[in-house]
């Protein structure tokens, strides 16, 4: 059985995630967390550790998303 763990965001970001992922294949806020954490994790892995610019790409993708300011 998977073991899960509790991440916190503050609520307006999480409604903001909640309009972006309307009309998706995610289903909550949840699952797009799930989907980018994973992302950056295997792309770390493949690579061995993530470029500036990769680095710089994914944070540009959060920040558009409302995860960073």
């Amino acid at each position: 059985m998977t073991e899960y763990t509790t991440v916190s965001i503050p609520k307006d970001l999480a409604d903001r995630v909640d309009e972006t992922i309307e009309g998706t294949s995610f289903s909550s806020t949840s699952d797009l967390v799930r989907f980018l954490l994973r992302s950056i994790v295997i792309q770390h892995q493949k690579e061995g550790q993530l470029t500036e610019s990769e680095f710089e790409e994914i944070t540009g993708q959060l920040r558009e998303l409302g995860y960073l300011e």
